[in-house]
């Protein structure tokens, strides 16, 4: 393959998911800098692939590469400690300040509760959840069957669920 054409493809069906690799990557690592080098390695290995790849699911396909770079990073830093997501990725628009102030609340507690769960329940509510994909995608992107994908993300749900209303009630007392 030409170096013209491989540069095509790999702009074609990489550029376009740069942004939601390194959303992915930020929540699975849980630090900017390393998801930043997360995507780099990605978008090394993507390259280095291009020439194999057909062009279908350019997203899933992408992203499952972002997700085996981020793992590799995880395993390489051994049993360090995972750094919280800040809160600056909020953007909260409502009506009033008192909206505004309650729906970042929440979003901030949801966000720690996401941050909470074990890796492989996380992985699966933020690629459905914050990266809207099929199940068969995700599937793509994790390497499990869809059953499995639907169980994780249904344990994943039942999780946040219970964490949720233990919060909340607690905030209540």
């Amino acid at each position: 393959m030409r170096d013209f054409d491989r540069s095509r493809r790999f702009d074609a069906a990489v550029l376009p998911h740069l942004e939601r690799g390194y959303a992915l990557a930020r929540w699975l690592v849980r630090d900017a800098s390393e998801a930043e080098d997360v995507v780099q390695d990605a978008c090394i290995r993507a390259l280095r692939y291009i020439e194999g790849w057909t062009g279908d699911g350019n997203r899933a396909w992408f992203l499952a590469i972002v997700r085996n770079a981020a793992y590799d990073r995880m395993a390489k830093r051994g049993a360090r400690a995972e750094m919280p997501l800040d809160d600056s990725d909020l953007g909260v628009v409502d009506a009033t300040p008192e909206t505004a102030l309650l729906a970042a609340a929440d979003r901030t507690l949801l966000n720690r509760l996401v941050e909470e769960l074990p890796p492989l329940f996380r992985e699966v509510i933020v690629l459905r959840e914050v990266e809207e994909l099929a199940y068969r995608d995700i599937a793509t992107v994790t390497g499990v069957p869809v059953g499995t994908v639907m169980s994780r993300l249904a344990r994943a749900r039942g999780r946040l669920l219970v964490a949720w209303r233990a919060a909340t009630m607690s905030e209540r007392a």
